[in-house]
């Protein structure tokens, strides 16, 4: 008995996986356990199995960590859809207390920004598990900062989340629901839990850093009640006073120690104008809120407050709701959080919140990832508990997969010089669009004078042979002081190991420039100025019947997606 190749493939497999789950190092042990278990008749073989997987596994530990996931996703995908809950992956598990037909979870943007990618993905979980539990979802606007809240920011989350194909039951605005926030925070001052503080932030900091109460946590009730009343007729300015939850001021977690719940923002709401001056806080609105939508499940990232919820849900009585918390979804070099993001548009280094290097659903868009390609790259990850940076290579893999089979191919000419080829024959190629032919063709009528890449050319000797990919074989005979070429005509048959060149005829091309992406931020956290490059090339013409938003390939090249006339993004290769 022998290894076959599916061994073989499989050890392979199982060292990827081994090594991009415990930091870039995979033991032999791990595969050959995995690899006889799937094929105990290997066990009679087992010296000869444990020799070759320490083989296997030496190549794959030569490999970058960024190689090993990327090799892993591109040949084996559905070994990325198995992980191991001790590394903190946990996938899209059961939830245990989950009741069909009675569950309910949010999806509760704040509408101070553009929805970017990890919305996307946190919002994938929320409505697959909507799905499975034959359940409904919210589509809920925490809105009540007037001063960072704009109109286009809803609209963003309506579209992104309409485009990832996530269908919401429910739609409010929490600034529809001021008044009935108000009676909650009154129900807390009639309690005994909450009181109105004029304190100077400072002074307040101060204190509850050092668990000290501010003179008026003991005031009366009465007086309480007063400040309340004169707070919602506008008798007081922003920044006079605050409403504050009487929390522990013992508590090791800070968040606790008498935390603000209403505030004093005198700004235009772009819902309800000026009619409001006192507004709750996120913490606070958000705790009535899913009482109000009968929430049963909240599924969200780790950066907010469980504790103070908690305690504020214990003081209102309303019931304990299951949370699953997970980090937030980053992806290697490109940030989501607004305060790094905002200073990149605001300096104009780049062109916009949907600049294509942008995290932002309309930047992810202009890159060429389809929405199927993103949900199904977040269901195959799952979601962490522990800190987690992704590889863009990773979505790349899983959008290439999808794109390939139904994209059309054009040839692309970077940088192109001249090619004269000497007794080349007339010829009328016909080429399908992509290899399958299922996508139709185009004819190009060639007499021997073509554009090429500059590359190509540079990197051959006078004598060599090549190919123009679908048409023929030439012979290189010279190559010219400016980079133009000259070569022979050297037949139709296919050699093998040759160069193939892409190839466009002068009269019947155009000029298009691509925009090249790299990193937004450097690995040391500032901005990369290197994060876009324009190529320019000439492109075939019957890439010309195209219209914006369509995705094509680029043979040898990648993919793009047509911006406008004349200009493309190369989404990856």
């Amino acid at each position: 008995m022998s290894l076959s190749e599916s061994d073989r493939s499989s050890m392979e497999k199982y060292a990827l996986q081994n090594a991009v789950r415990h930091g870039g190092r995979a033991e032999v042990g791990a595969v050959v356990s995995k690899v006889l278990g799937d094929s105990p008749s290997l066990k009679s073989i087992a010296k000869e199995v444990a020799r070759a997987a320490a083989e296997v596994v030496k190549g794959v530990n030569g490999m970058t960590p960024a190689a090993q996931e990327k090799t892993l996703a591109d040949k084996y995908p559905e070994a990325m859809a198995a992980p191991e809950k001790k590394e903190g992956r946990v996938g899209l598990l059961p939830l245990e207390d989950a009741v069909k037909g009675e569950f309910v979870v949010r999806l509760p943007p704040e509408p101070s920004g553009f929805m970017h990618i990890g919305h996307a993905m946190a919002g994938t979980i929320n409505a697959v598990y909507r799905d499975t539990y034959e359940g409904k979802l919210w589509l809920r606007f925490e809105d009540t900062n007037p001063r960072k809240v704009q109109k286009r920011y809803y609209e963003s989350f309506r579209t992104g989340y309409t485009w990832m194909g996530i269908k919401w039951d429910y739609e409010k605005n929490v600034s529809s629901d001021i008044d009935l926030l108000y009676e909650y925070v009154q129900t807390l001052i009639e309690a005994g839990d909450g009181y109105a503080c004029s304190c100077p932030a400072d002074l307040m900091k101060k204190l509850r850093f050092e668990g000290k109460p501010c003179e008026h946590r003991d005031q009366g009730v009465e007086k309480n009640m007063s400040i309340w009343d004169e707070m919602l007729k506008k008798k007081h300015k922003e920044g006079t006073y605050v409403i504050r939850l009487k929390g522990d001021l013992a508590s090791l977690d800070y968040s606790l120690r008498d935390p603000n719940i209403a505030r004093i923002i005198d700004y235009p709401h772009p819902i309800t104008g000026d009619k409001y001056v006192v507004w709750p806080t996120y913490d606070f609105e958000v705790v009535v809120e899913d009482q109000v939508c009968s929430v049963t499940h909240i599924l969200r990232s780790s950066e907010f407050h469980v504790g103070l919820q908690d305690m504020i849900r214990k003081m209102l009585g309303f019931p304990v709701i299951s949370v699953k918390q997970f980090s937030r979804f980053n992806f290697k070099g490109t940030p989501v959080a607004k305060r790094l993001l905002r200073p990149l548009v605001e300096e104009k280094l780049v062109s916009g919140w949907d600049d294509p290097r942008m995290p932002t659903i309309e930047g992810v868009i202009r890159r060429g990832i389809s929405a199927e390609a993103l949900r199904q790259f977040t269901i195959q990850v799952g979601y962490t508990q522990s800190e987690h940076t992704f590889d863009w290579s990773l979505l790349f893999s899983v959008n290439r997969k999808l794109l390939d089979p139904v994209t059309k191919r054009f040839y692309f000419v970077p940088d192109p010089v001249k090619l004269t080829v000497e007794d080349a024959p007339r010829r009328d190629a016909t080429i399908p669009f992509h290899p399958l032919g299922k996508l139709g063709e185009r004819t190009i009528a060639t007499a021997g004078q073509f554009l090429v890449p500059s590359s190509d050319i540079g990197q051959m000797k006078e004598g060599q042979v090549f190919r123009l990919i679908e048409l023929y074989n030439v012979k290189l005979v010279s190559k010219g002081t400016d980079g133009n070429a000259m070569g022979t005509y050297l037949g139709d048959e296919m050699v093998q190991d040759t160069r193939k060149l892409q190839w466009v005829t002068p009269d019947a091309s155009e000029g298009v420039e691509v925009m090249e992406l790299s990193d937004l931020f450097r690995e040391d956290g500032t901005f990369n100025p290197e994060s876009l490059k324009i190529r320019l090339g000439v492109v075939e013409k019957a890439f010309g019947s195209l219209g914006p938003g369509e995705i094509v390939q680029f043979p040898r090249y990648g993919f793009v997606r047509l911006d406008a006339p004349g200009r493309c993004v190369l989404g990856h290769n």
